[in-house]
């Protein structure tokens, strides 16, 4: 026959396995509360991240298209945008050929060249997000005629005696100058020039999409 002391332990038990059971329900809830919030953060952190990644890539300037490992252009600081009367003197530009600074108030017409052209005017083109190629005029005729193929309503082409090398890639304070290897000219290092840099200059009279970055097939 079950005792008072024997019936007040096991009561005694009973209230403490209730209490412990209440304790491990409400510590399992918990656990579940924050595992699923911590599921919560990761997702938000992933989402975050994703989103950051898909801003970078389309805020990096003309990504469209392939491009080369490398890019050989040269920046230079801007030297201003200042317009001047034809013929007019002006400090040095900083770049050989010049990409920003001192311009005529009239822009070329994009397009093919076989006389040279004022630098001071093709500086206005650059501002406008324009790509200039100057060429040396002792490449060749077939040089010349491949090079003819860039040349558009974006994308002057034209000879430059003081070019310190056969081709030089212009645009908005940045220059690629390279000599001809073999007598080839170096068509992917060009495509890219213009994918890279062609519409960055400050002043866009052209939108970003759907432009014609020249004449040469698959720009």
């Amino acid at each position: 026959m079950e005792t008072e002391s024997e019936g007040k332990k096991t009561y005694e038990e009973k209230k403490k396995e209730r209490i412990e059971r209440r304790s491990e329900k409400h510590s399992r809830v918990d656990r579940a509360r924050r595992k699923s919030k911590t599921v919560h953060i990761v997702a938000w952190v992933i989402a975050l991240t994703l989103v950051a990644s898909g801003i970078f890539f389309f805020a990096r300037p003309n990504s469209t298209g392939p491009q080369a490992e490398n890019d050989f252009s040269v920046l230079y600081s801007n030297q201003g945008r200042s317009h001047i009367n034809d013929g007019a003197t002006h400090p040095q530009y900083n770049s050989n050929p010049p990409s920003s600074g001192w311009h005529y108030r009239q822009p070329v017409r994009g397009g093919f060249y076989d006389a040279p052209l004022a630098d001071e005017a093709v500086v206005h083109n650059l501002e406008h997000g324009d790509v200039w190629i100057a060429y040396s005029p002792d490449v060749s005729d077939e040089v010349k005629s491949t090079l003819e193929r860039f040349a558009g309503q974006f994308v002057v082409v034209s000879p430059r005696d003081t070019n310190e090398g056969d081709i030089s890639l212009v645009a908005w304070r940045r220059v690629d100058t390279f000599n001809l290897d073999g007598g080839e000219v170096d068509e992917r290092r060009i495509q890219d020039f213009i994918r890279r840099w062609d519409n960055q200059g400050p002043e866009r009279v052209r939108a970003s999409t759907g432009r014609t970055t020249g004449g040469h097939g698959g720009l």
